[in-house]
């Protein structure tokens, strides 16, 4: 890793006087951002680009002349360092997240958000790796182990306050499912591959069954069937509501996810996916996209023994749509940068590598709308970078999530967490995460 030296003065910054946009009381003033390499996703770099943001929104981006910049933003020079979206990680178990128990094999009615810690250092280690948006979900030991949440990494002291939330208010997150290795083990649970499938398909005719007596109900309280929380999450994957999230590895297994997907119809993302390379035109076909996870060094289970960097170009000339995701612990999310490097490294393109890292993973939550690019009305999410993301001796510099500042390598408590050392993540001397306090 290089040395970057100690950046205090890494910005010039000037405050020019209000003139140009009347700020109502309470409202930060806006800030500019100069003279940096931008890279919106949604179109081609910008060398000596011009990002303004005001409150928790992106308002201008572009070219030096041809965005005007507020006479009372604060203006920053960026120059020598790029900019680019807020890492979007489609797949992590920061927050110590658990869900379901070993009762059943299948258990959607467990949610992620009950058992989420946000003072867990993960959360610090996130926005170091500038990663500013997360889905968390539990583990792949259960065919279906519950419902995961979509965080932003915002400041919040509990876990609703940094959840994304869906149109009607509720917390906004997917559904975890798996296959293969993982969830074959005594019973209740299956024992082969095929029991696997069967017992996952039985579930959804019964939530089929169960949607269509709600239906029969009309809302009618006399008609409704009892109230069943696994059956109210799985109707809502059948409406398309919320996401699946399949871990799956071997590429039969994932032809056995595709083939799920298109009798039941619901919605769904292909975690891990070590053998893409081998059914990537499949895939692409399905019009399913792939949440990847790229590893260089051997060992792990033995389904992912065919795991190869090369998923990553493969899927990318099939025409898949493909994010990429830290499975935190596996890769650090310290590092996440690194998944775009070694997609590189095999034959991705840089503009589709970060995309990956972004837009796609955003789109994959439903989220593309909101943020992954640098567009104006979009959140003011975005990561300044000593160089180009692909690159292995980039570091990042900065974490902004909705127009606040959550990470700086110039803060020596910040610089520790990217850094490492001992004991520096440890719950006694760790900076509490959301900024109320010491975490003692």
């Amino acid at each position: 890793m290089i040395k970057i030296s100690q950046h205090a003065c890494r910005h010039s910054r000037a405050l020019v006087p209000a003139l140009l946009l009347a700020v109502s009381a309470g409202q930060a003033d806006p800030i500019a951002f100069t003279g940096g390499r931008v890279m919106p996703v949604t179109s081609d770099p910008i060398d000596n680009g011009v990002l303004v943001i005001e409150d928790d929104k992106i308002v201008a981006v572009g070219a030096k002349g041809d965005v005007r910049i507020p006479r009372n933003a604060e203006v920053i020079d960026v120059s020598g360092q790029v900019i680019v979206p807020g890492f979007v990680d489609t797949h992590s178990h920061i927050g110590e997240p658990a869900g379901a128990d070993r009762s059943a094999p299948i258990q959607p009615e467990a949610r992620v958000m009950d058992s989420l810690n946000v003072r867990d250092a993960g959360f610090k280690r996130a926005l170091a790796g500038g990663i500013t948006s997360v889905n968390i979900m539990s583990g792949s030991g259960h065919l279906m182990s519950g419902q995961t949440i979509y965080v932003k990494l915002r400041e919040g002291n509990d876990v609703t306050a940094i959840a994304y939330k869906t149109d009607y208010g509720g917390v906004h997150g997917g559904m975890k499912m798996a296959n293969g290795t993982n969830p074959r083990r005594d019973p209740p649970f299956p024992g082969t591959r095929a029991k696997s499938a069967a017992l996952v398909r039985q579930k959804y005719v019964a939530a089929q069954e169960y949607m269509a007596k709600l239906e029969a109900a009309e809302d009618d309280p006399g008609k409704m069937p009892d109230r069943d929380l696994g059956m109210e999450a799985l109707v809502e994957v059948l409406k398309g509501d919320r996401i699946v999230h399949h871990h799956t590895h071997r590429h039969d297994d994932v032809m056995t996810v595709l083939r799920l997907q298109e009798e039941f119809g619901f919605r769904v993302v292909l975690h891990h996916v070590s053998e893409a390379h081998r059914v990537a035109n499949e895939i692409a076909a399905a019009n399913v996209p792939v949440s990847l996870i790229l590893i260089d060094s051997p060992g792990g289970k033995l389904e992912a023994q065919f795991s190869d960097l090369k998923s990553a170009p493969a899927l990318e000339q099939a025409g898949a749509r493909v994010s990429f995701h830290t499975d935190d612990y596996i890769s650090d999310s310290r590092l996440y940068m690194r998944q775009a490097g070694l997609g590189v490294r095999a034959g991705m393109t840089p503009a589709f590598a970060l995309r990956s890292l972004t837009l796609a993973g955003a789109e994959m939550m439903d989220l593309g709308d909101r943020i992954g690019s640098l567009d104006p009305g979009k959140d003011a999410d975005f990561v300044i970078l000593s160089g180009e993301p692909t690159s292995v001796y980039t570091r990042v510099l900065e974490t902004w999530v909705e127009g606040q500042k959550r990470f700086d390598l110039d803060d020596p408590d910040d610089r520790a967490v990217a850094e490492g050392g001992f004991g520096v993540l440890h719950p006694s001397i760790l900076t509490d995460f959301h900024g109320y306090g010491e975490g003692h």
